[in-house]
């Protein structure tokens, strides 16, 4: 087949298919599974198949009340939440305990997948995992084509079972026809184990977060009367966020307010937060309503601890501030490095007066900021994924 053929072939791929997704929970915060999935819906079919889990659940009040969710979401069978996406919520308990219970949740996992797949008429499905939790099903459902979508180094995680989770993604990344990972680190990593291992970074939804440079962009009412400047953080306070980075920002700036958004994850100790009174935790917000808050912000934090787990990462909320036309003070992890348009911080001081850096230099939501990210939509990422899909079928000779 000549290369011009072969251009052709995978220009079409991802084009009239079903794909299968082991992803997240769908009624999460939109990740970067979301939006891409969410464009491929447009021309495929979707099942996605909620969380599955990376590690037991705990007799906590937070599991208890997501086993409950769950129940709930199983109960409603398959849901189309948007054309062409339908989400299946699988009973099943992560694979972890004795062997017995591992074997009899693949089996009931898979049986609940087949089924859903039988009444959506799949036809050829492309399996397309996001978790390695699915690597117990992943190509075992008829595919034609396995994909292992890798985004965080997931056994570096500290509330799972590291080396569980490490022998479940090496099961899948040789299983899988085509990894696509979003670190240069993660590349290195999965491609020792799969040579057809690629790099696509994520995107960002420029048109959503450039709103926040936009005068009519409606300021919510808790954030919109604190006082200047304000030093804004969104996304899941897990046990990765800096929070003394977050806390100092806060002493050395009493005359204004640090502002965090998001759920504070059940594992993590917000009393050092909330030791500061100029420090306002104002919960999860809905995805609509980013954009107004970040008009409000002065300058963006993006304070991680580095370790294995972040030196992995590519966090999708850096790209987000600067489509919202921050200034962004990250921590110096290697991704935010590669982006190239944030101050990065050594340590907490050097935090600190980047942070100054940014107010002195020009605080706020500005277009000409937001314009130099304009480039990385979601639209043109997935361009890239289907390129790199269409190619690995048709080096394994598989129909387009």
């Amino acid at each position: 087949m000549r290369r011009s053929e072969e251009l052709a072939l995978a220009r079409r791929a991802l084009r009239g298919r079903d794909l299968v997704v082991f992803s997240n929970d769908w009624d999460g915060d939109p990740l970067s599974k979301v939006h891409i999935m969410r464009i491929l819906s447009r021309d495929n079919r979707v099942l996605w198949v909620n969380s599955i889990g990376n590690r037991a659940p705990k007799a906590n009040a937070h599991d208890v009340k997501r086993i409950w969710k769950k129940l709930a979401s199983f109960t409603e069978g398959i849901r189309e939440v948007e054309p062409n996406l339908f989400v299946l919520a699988p009973l099943a308990i992560p694979f972890y305990g004795s062997e017995v219970v591992r074997a009899a949740n693949r089996e009931l996992l898979r049986a609940q997948v087949l089924r859903a797949m039988r009444k959506l008429h799949f036809k050829r499905p492309i399996s397309w995992s996001f978790l390695p939790a699915s690597a117990q099903v992943s190509g075992r459902l008829g595919e034609e084509f396995v994909v292992y979508h890798c985004v965080d180094e997931f056994s570096a995680f500290s509330d799972t079972n590291g080396r569980h989770i490490a022998e479940l993604e090496e099961k899948l990344l040789r299983r899988a026809d085509l990894v696509i990972t979003s670190a240069d680190r993660l590349r290195d990593n999965k491609v020792r184990v799969n040579p057809n291992t690629v790099l696509v970074r994520h995107g960002v939804d420029f048109n959503h977060f450039v709103k926040a440079c936009e005068p009519s962009t409606p300021i919510p009412e808790d954030i919109a009367k604190l006082p200047k400047p304000i030093f804004g953080f969104f996304g899941l306070v897990a046990d990765w966020v800096d929070l003394e980075a977050i806390a100092a920002t806060a002493r050395a700036h009493r005359e204004g307010s640090v502002v965090v958004i998001g759920k504070v994850a059940p594992d993590v100790d917000p009393a050092v937060l909330k030791a500061e009174p100029n420090i306002h935790l104002l919960g999860r917000k809905p995805y609509s309503e980013l954009p107004g808050y970040c008009r409000a912000f002065d300058v963006a934090l993006m304070p991680f601890k580095v370790n294995e787990l972040t030196l992995n990462a590519n966090p999708l909320k850096v790209r987000e501030y600067l489509a919202a036309g921050l200034p962004v003070v990250s921590s110096d992890i290697p991704e935010v490095r590669k982006v190239g348009l944030c101050k990065l911080a050594r340590d907490t001081e050097d935090f600190v007066r980047k942070v100054d850096e940014c107010l002195a230099e020009g605080a706020g939501p500005t277009r000409e900021r937001a314009e130099r990210i304009r480039h990385e939509s979601w639209e043109a990422k997935v361009e890239e994924i289907r390129a790199f899909v269409g190619e690995a079928m048709v080096r394994a000779g598989r129909g387009l």
